[in-house]
C-alpha cells in the first residue's frame, strides 16, 4: 500500500468509513494514476459550521460545503528529506454528504467515495475551473468509481 490516511473525526455522524476503506480507495485511485510514490493523506471531518469556516477563510465563500482540499506546501528542504509525499488535507461535512446523497439519490457510501478521490485529486494537482481541466477530472472520477464498483456519480439516482 502506498497510502497511509489519518482521519480526524470533529463531529458527530452518521457511518465514516473506516481508515482502511479509505486507504483502499485513495490506493485504487493512485493506482489508475500510475502514481507510485509514498503518499500521506489527512481527512479532517467536520461540522456545517467548520466547513462553513474554513469556506470563508480560505476561499472567500461564505456557506458550508461538502469537501474542502488543502494541499500540503511544504519547502523543498523539508520535503525532499521525508520517504513519504505529504499530499495535504481532505475536508469532508459528512451533515452535507448525507444531505447530498439523499437528495440526489445516491448510497452514502456512493457519495463518499466520490468525495474523498475528488478531494485527493484536487491534492494532485486536478481542477475544474475550466471546462477543459472539469472534463479531464470528472473522467478520472468516473474511471476510479467504475474501477471500484460504483456508479457514475454525475448520473443523479
Amino acid at each position: 500500500m502506498n497510502v497511509t490516511i489519518e482521519i480526524t473525526n470533529d463531529c458527530d455522524s452518521q457511518w465514516v468509513p473506516d481508515q482502511e476503506t479509505c486507504e483502499n480507495w485513495i490506493q485504487t485511485a493512485l493506482d489508475l494514476l500510475g502514481e507510485n510514490k509514498q503518499y500521506n493523506v489527512s481527512l479532517c471531518l467536520v461540522d456545517e459550521a467548520g466547513s462553513k469556516d474554513l469556506n470563508s477563510r480560505y476561499c472567500g465563500k461564505q456557506n458550508a460545503t461538502n469537501v474542502l482540499s488543502f494541499p500540503a506546501q511544504l519547502p523543498p528542504v523539508f520535503s525532499n528529506q521525508l520517504e513519504t509525499t505529504l499530499l495535504g488535507d481532505v475536508v469532508i461535512c459528512p451533515a452535507i454528504l448525507y444531505r447530498e446523497a439523499d437528495e440526489l439519490g445516491k448510497t452514502p457510501e456512493a457519495h463518499w467515495i466520490h468525495l474523498l478521490i475528488h478531494g485527493v485529486l484536487h491534492l494532485l494537482g486536478y481542477d475544474h475551473k475550466t471546462d477543459g481541466s472539469a472534463a479531464i477530472m470528472e473522467e478520472l472520477e468516473i474511471d476510479i468509481l467504475e474501477k471500484l464498483g460504483f456508479p457514475n456519480p454525475y448520473l443523479v439516482g
